[in-house]
């Protein structure tokens, strides 16, 4: 090892995060299908929206939290058949990362390590309201943080103008 190596192992900052705990914030699963008494056939189309919130507690700990919202509807007559909103947060102690990354961190990479629990919430919920388990397909928090920043960014421009 050279000492320009270890030289630039100790400019680079360590990391260290840890989850402090996780919990549902809020739940809601409304079955439309079974207030109206009918039964659904065939597979329902469904349109799932992503939030992510990040807020600081206290020194070196952040509360972040992914909303889902989670509305299937009949292919056929477009018919409501239900609808899930969940608010998921995890409690993160995180040292290390410089100041301007941190806002991504938060919103990119926090929410990945909740997602699986998410996941699995949201096909038990599914499943248990009377429907076939949804499996989340992995959500690209990098995009929708990317697209987020374009948004902010053309309604930046548009107050200018």
């Amino acid at each position: 090892m050279s000492e320009e190596t270890s030289a630039a192992e100790q400019q680079q900052p360590q990391i260290k995060q840890r989850i402090i705990a996780q919990y549902v914030r809020d739940l809601s699963f409304e079955n439309i299908l079974a207030q109206k008494g009918a039964n659904a056939e065939g597979q329902p189309e469904m349109s799932i929206k992503v939030n992510l919130d990040a807020r600081k507690r206290a020194e070196n700990t952040y509360e972040v939290i992914t909303k889902l919202n989670v509305s299937a509807n009949s292919k056929e007559n477009k018919e409501p058949l239900f609808i899930l909103e969940v608010e998921y947060a995890g409690v993160f102690h995180i040292e290390g990362v410089p100041e301007e990354q941190l806002h991504p961190y938060l919103l990119i990479e926090c929410p990945r390590m909740t997602f699986p629990f998410i996941r699995r919430i949201v096909s038990d919920v599914s499943r248990d309201g009377g429907f076939p388990p949804l499996n989340l397909e992995n959500i690209d928090f990098l995009s929708i943080y990317r697209n987020e920043l374009a948004r902010r960014a053309e309604a930046q421009k548009a107050q200018i103008n």
